[in-house]
């Protein structure tokens, strides 16, 4: 009685988790069992399995057929199984041989007729490869994707069969290759916004210095339309960060096309979105919107019209750049280090302020409507910037303003000084990296006062300072900076 073994792995978040599919046969009643913590579409594994071997024109053996995922304590999810599973059976029954296999890791969904189709965590999986210092076995279509994960032996196979041919020395299967990267999709351009160009300038200092923002304004003043803007401004992914990107899309499912991420992405969930879906968790513990804007911007739009819990459960990836999901049966992290940029109207009906339209529920209207965003969330927002619309006259007359690229090229400088100098973006770093003479120090701390700011708040009115700064090319904060810092913290 002989075990056959075949590595596959688990996903716990983003990282892979080795897991041994052990097949033994042995005599008694005709059976086909998998034991290992497997969930449902594991266990539904065995049809699919034993379809795909018929059609190859293989019939199981009247044995009995256990299949143990170890370790038996880590829950087995997915239909990446399938292929392990059927590889250690055509092991055990001395079709293919076991040495070959011992090299390899494996993971690949098999349809009825011994076809491979797609499966998530293709790149985390070829990393646990890498690290097990093996090769990896993946289905054809995400031969490229295999490729980011390390320079590893790669077989993508396109089924079954294909893979059978390949180990019996048959029909030798290529390297794959990476796929030609498609052509990023066309950002709205800074060009088309019309006047608000205050709104524009706190746009490019949020992009500068990769700061969160709050824009408040009626209805139709152009909030959501220069959100959508933003990810113009901002420079393609490092290779590292597009790694860390495409992982998390691979594990969601999200890469129907294999490429790797090169722009930082733009998530805008609606308001209607509940926790779940805005940090991630559910029965399978997926990412949510915060993990898959990581190294890119969350939009919210309509903020206080978020469930209450989904916006506090924001405060903490805003501080540390992740989250932590636990669970009964597993605690899982996810990256998510994200831009946060909201909108909203200065009330319910919108029109608080407006002269022409007042709010007849003021202030009763405005209370009712920001219940929902607590002080410590505010807090934790650099950049607050009123949008006023823009007159009728203004929009049929006035010049259009800087393209995105002119403004896109002032960022770029301004991120590459801060690179530089802090090795990273001014959002992220402390007092400690700031240093300011007398004076400037004096209305800091004057304008503190006057403001109520608490230390969180006063390190963020340092930070959009030395951001205004980079942008001016100052080698050191200066009063201007901070003044023009200071009515982007009022409320």
């Amino acid at each position: 009685m002989s075990i056959t073994r075949v590595l596959t792995f688990s996903f716990s978040g983003i990282d892979p988790v080795p897991v041994e599919v052990q097949v033994q046969m042995t005599r008694g009643l005709p059976a086909f069992i998998i034991v290992g913590l497997a969930d449902k579409a594991v266990t539904e594994s065995r049809e699919r399995v034993r379809a795909a071997l018929t059609s190859m024109g293989i019939a199981l053996p009247p044995k009995r057929i256990l299949v143990n995922l170890a370790p038996a304590d880590i829950v087995k999810e997915g239909t990446h199984y399938d292929l392990p599973i059927a590889l250690g059976l055509l092991c055990a029954m001395d079709i293919i041989p076991q040495e070959e296999l011992m090299h390899y890791a494996a993971l690949g969904e098999l349809s009825l007729d011994g076809a491979l189709g797609n499966v998530n965590g293709v790149i985390s999986a070829s990393i646990g490869a890498a690290a097990e210092e093996r090769g990896i076995i993946c289905p054809y279509n995400q031969g490229s994707e295999a490729l980011l994960g390390g320079d590893i032996d790669i077989l993508a196979a396109p089924s079954l069969l294909a893979l059978l041919h390949h180990f019996t020395g048959k029909q030798i299967l290529s390297k794959p290759e990476f796929s030609e990267l498609p052509p990023p999709p066309k950002d709205p351009d800074l060009y088309e916004v019309k006047g608000m160009e205050g709104a524009k300038r706190a746009l490019e200092i949020a992009a500068a210095g990769g700061h969160s923002m709050l824009m408040i304004g009626p209805p139709g003043a152009g909030k959501s339309m220069l959100a959508a803007r933003l990810p113009s401004l901002l420079p393609n992914l490092t290779p590292q960060q597009s790694l860390a990107v495409t992982r998390i899309y691979s594990c969601a499912g999200l890469l129907p096309n294999s490429a790797p991420i090169i722009r930082p992405p733009f998530r805008s969930p609606h308001h209607s979105a509940s926790q779940v879906a805005i940090t991630g968790g559910g029965v399978k513990v997926k990412p949510g919107e915060i993990s898959l804007a990581h190294h890119g911007v969350l939009f919210l739009d309509e903020l206080p019209e978020f469930a209450r819990n989904a916006l506090e459960a924001l405060r903490q990836p805003l501080e540390t750049g992740n989250i932590s999901i636990a669970r009964a049966t597993s605690h899982i992290t996810y990256p998510a280090h994200f831009q946060f940029i909201a909108a909203m109207n200065p009330c319910r009906c919108g029109y608080a302020g407006d002269i022409e339209r007042e709010c007849h529920r003021i202030p009763k209207c405005k209370e009712e409507y920001t219940r929902k965003i607590s002080g410590p969330l505010l807090d934790r927002i650099d950049l607050i910037t009123n949008i006023e619309p823009v007159p009728p006259k203004d929009i049929i007359n006035i010049a259009c303003g800087e393209k995105s690229e002119v403004v896109a090229k002032r960022v770029k400088l301004a991120r590459e000084q801060q690179l530089t100098r802090q090795n990273m973006l001014n959002n992220e770093i402390n007092t400690n990296h700031i240093q300011l003479d007398h004076e400037v120090a004096e209305m800091v701390e004057k304008a503190s006062l006057q403001l109520k700011l608490s230390a969180r708040g006063i390190t963020r009115l340092l930070r959009v300072s030395r951001t205004i700064a980079d942008l001016a090319l100052k080698s050191e904060i200066d009063i201007s900076s901070v003044a023009e810092a200071l009515t982007f913290r009022q409320r």
